[in-house]
């Protein structure tokens, strides 16, 4: 994920963005086209409006540059309206980004993929986005996820592999080295690692 959001740079070979070396491309054009989730996202002291609007571009006097009306639409798209709207102040609810206690795991995650939805990325990264989830606030977030990949390329990491099973292609990394790739089906088929994976999981 370093490489691809150009943290770093590989030491041999290339990341590619359309056939352009990333190296060659703005960074911070490129990592605007970029919208990221992580296992533990990370929220600040504000409220929840200004929480995810964070990251946006800022306008001359300072504010992100983006309408309530924007916010609000990405909240509903991450599948975090309604519980927003149960806050006595909704949108402007404060929250202590240092522990963040009044918000469960899900409706952190919920709004972070709000904040990502709201750049409108070419492409998304999730990065284990629902491995420290219960299976209630799991299935919240990946209702929010499946509405969040539609138009746009997504690379999803998950050792839960119910996240990642409809997938177009999955890679299977095993010692640093990718060992297997295809579809769930074609996988399964293989009964490779991916196979032993599921296998070991049904158990």
């Amino acid at each position: 994920m370093g490489l691809i959001e150009r943290f770093y740079d590989p030491s041999d070979g290339s990341v590619e963005y359309f056939d352009t070396n990333v190296k060659d491309i703005n960074v911070k054009w490129y990592r605007d086209q970029i919208g990221y989730v992580g296992q533990e996202p990370t929220l600040f002291d504000g409220t929840i409006a200004e929480n995810i609007a964070y990251g946006c571009d800022d306008d001359s006097n300072g504010k992100p540059s983006v309408t309530h009306e924007q916010i609000i639409e990405a909240a509903k798209q991450a599948n975090a309206y309604d519980f927003i709207m149960n806050f006595p102040d909704k949108f402007e609810t404060m929250i202590d980004g240092g522990s963040s206690t009044q918000l469960s795991g899900g409706q952190k995650q919920r709004c972070a993929i709000a904040r990502a939805l709201l750049r409108d990325p070419a492409f998304l990264i999730l990065d284990e986005a629902t491995s420290a989830l219960d299976s209630a606030s799991e299935q919240l977030v990946q209702s929010a996820i499946d509405v969040a990949k539609q138009g746009r390329t997504t690379i999803a990491i998950a050792h839960r592999l119910s996240t990642i099973k409809d997938s177009d292609a999955i890679f299977v990394f095993e010692g640093g080295q990718v060992s297997e790739s295809g579809t769930h089906d074609e996988l399964v088929q293989a009964q490779g690692a991916y196979w032993h994976l599921l296998k070991r999981g049904a158990e």
